[in-house]
């Protein structure tokens, strides 16, 4: 008898040891309503067993219904509100837990995991685990604000973030606002986040937010200080490239204008034209060479503009005409003949 009683001992330790491990799992979770939340199931390999069938069914008003199955012909979900909503880690050898999203208050109740495994002898082991689920809707909690990766202290025309972040019931909705102690709140953004492509010196300031969920009220977060430091270092600028070519531009339109003067005030300094005018319809070539020219005079012409006279003397002939000449060396040399003949000539 004795001896018996060790084998069947020896017997049930070498199974407790070596043939089919138990369950491991938790006795209950709080779950939020229109969130998710996963029903851990764990166990071990153990040699000489393979899985059978891993099931998932859920105790609710004293009746019992399979929600998940897996077995040789796949997954199969059996309660049509779950379809879509939960999951089974399939590349996860010995974790069974069950994944319930979007969770609804009727999700409440008792859930089971059963493994069944079976031996290289035909023969089976079955396993149980049960935990209690109770759907809640959950007020949004107080949120925290999270700078980006440059912290609250940004250099001037950098980008920056600041992130509100909450849990409740979803959907959470956030509202962003700037003001200090003592300042009316200014509304920002209904956003999560709070961004700036380019942080401006006037974007310094006290900034926080608010969350709030489909129940209870909206939760305030504590208030935070954004700095916003000294300038970023510019991106290298045009302009050095593009100087010279204004420079040469502007060299340019001095030159053409330069020249422009210089034309004018040479149109202003420019001789008077002379003209020959005949009075009579003698031939020039008519006069004789004993016919006096007597000199009349010199008359001056001012040009009102440029303010510079010309002299211009005038050979007239009563019968024959007049001649004018304009002034050139020619002219001169003419005019000094005519008067060292006109002083030889002169009576005594």
């Amino acid at each position: 008898m004795g001896e018996i009683l060790w084998i069947m001992l020896f017997v049930m330790a070498f199974i407790s040891c070596n043939a089919f491990p138990d369950l491991s799992g938790v006795h209950w979770v709080n779950g939020t309503w229109m969130g998710s939340t996963t029903l851990p199931c764990t166990y071990t390999l153990s040699e000489g067993f393979t899985l059978q069938t891993l099931s998932w069914s859920m105790e609710r008003d004293s009746s019992t219904s399979t929600v998940f199955r897996r077995d040789d012909s796949g997954d199969h979900i059996f309660l049509s509100r779950f379809r879509g909503r939960v999951s089974v880690p399939k590349h996860s050898p010995g974790d069974a837990s069950l994944l319930i999203e979007n969770l609804e208050i009727p999700d409440s109740g008792r859930y089971t995991c059963q493994v069944i495994w079976r031996s290289g002898n035909n023969s089976s082991m079955t396993k149980e685990t049960t935990t209690t689920v109770k759907v809640l809707k959950v007020p949004a909690s107080k949120p925290t604000v999270r700078a980006g990766e440059r912290g609250l202290a940004v250099p001037a025309g950098s980008s920056a973030s600041l992130t509100c972040e909450a849990s409740g019931s979803p959907p959470l909705r956030y509202r962003w606002f700037r003001g200090g102690p003592g300042e009316a709140p200014r509304l920002l953004r209904s956003q999560p986040e709070l961004a700036w492509g380019s942080l401006r010196p006037s974007d310094a300031g006290t900034y926080f937010c608010e969350a709030e969920g489909r129940v209870g009220a909206a939760q305030r977060s504590d208030a935070v200080e954004l700095v916003v430091t000294g300038a970023a270092p510019a991106a290298p600028r045009a302009l050095p490239y593009a100087l010279p070519a204004a420079l040469a531009a502007a060299l340019a339109a001095a030159a053409a204008l330069g020249a422009l003067l210089a034309a004018r005030l040479r149109r202003r300094r420019d001789e008077p034209l002379y003209e020959v005018a005949f009075h009579s319809s003698t031939d020039v070539t008519g006069l004789g060479t004993d016919v006096k020219a007597p000199v009349k005079g010199l008359r001056k012409e001012t040009n009102a503009k440029s303010e510079t006279s010309n002299d211009t003397s005038i050979m007239k002939d009563s019968s024959h005409g007049s001649i004018s000449v304009g002034k050139n060396h020619e002219y001169e040399n003419l005019m000094s003949a005519m008067e060292l003949e006109y002083e030889m000539e002169k009576p005594e």
